[in-house]
């Protein structure tokens, strides 16, 4: 998306990009979260948890290390084994699995700075109180609702996926946005939430494929 096919951030792009999802989300804020949110809920069922719970931030970062882990001591029984992180990193570098960790990770760290700093209260304070706000710099998870984990993280690994396996693109850009409406189905995130996130998890992603791909070259 905001790649050129020289795998180099296209600027005006980017600028784009960003500016439109401002306008959505400060839209949303201000006109469309409520309403959708309230007509997205209206097919809330247990297959939305069950997505959450398949698609979580946890189940992302353990999955890709794990597959990282297996790829690094397959290439260090074949060499002699160097205990440092130098090393680990030189061997598992080629590895997709570590771009889509590495992706991810990104994700969702510089995410949790910005659920931070903005503070958003999660919906079920709307449904259950008839309020919504902002409280930034809150530790509270509760008010950790902007931008959506899920969505970041899952944006990050499947938009990596479908970097690294376009024939796969279409299917792997429609599963994060199948994910990423589940949160609001299930009552975790306003559409807006969802909106940043998916925005934030593909530039995670085209940035650390942009350097990747220079690292290996």
């Amino acid at each position: 998306m905001f790649l050129t096919s020289e795998n180099k951030l296209n600027f005006n792009r980017l600028i784009f990009g960003a500016t439109l999802t401002c306008v959505l989300v400060l839209t949303g804020i201000f006109w469309f979260d409520i309403p959708l949110f309230m007509f997205l809920r209206s097919f809330n069922c247990g297959i939305w948890d069950t997505i959450g719970t398949i698609f979580s931030v946890k189940s992302w970062l353990v999955v890709s290390l794990l597959v990282v882990l297996i790829f690094y001591i397959k290439k260090t029984v074949r060499t002699k084994p160097r205990l440092s992180l130098v090393d680990f990193y030189n061997k598992v570098k080629a590895s997709y699995a570590f771009w889509i960790f590495s992706a991810v990770f990104l994700a969702i760290s510089t995410g949790a700075i910005l659920k931070f700093i903005i503070g958003r209260m999660r919906p079920v304070f709307f449904e259950a109180l008839g309020i919504t706000g902002f409280f930034p710099f809150t530790y509270d998870d509760a008010f950790h609702s902007m931008p959506s984990g899920h969505t970041m993280a899952s944006f990050a690994g499947l938009v990596m996926i479908g970097m690294l396996a376009p024939r796969w693109k279409y299917f792997s850009w429609g599963l994060a946005t199948i994910i990423a409406i589940s949160r609001v189905c299930a009552g975790m995130h306003w559409p807006s939430d969802i909106i940043f996130g998916a925005f934030w998890g593909i530039l995670c992603a085209e940035l650390v494929h942009a350097w990747m791909v220079r690292r290996i070259k």
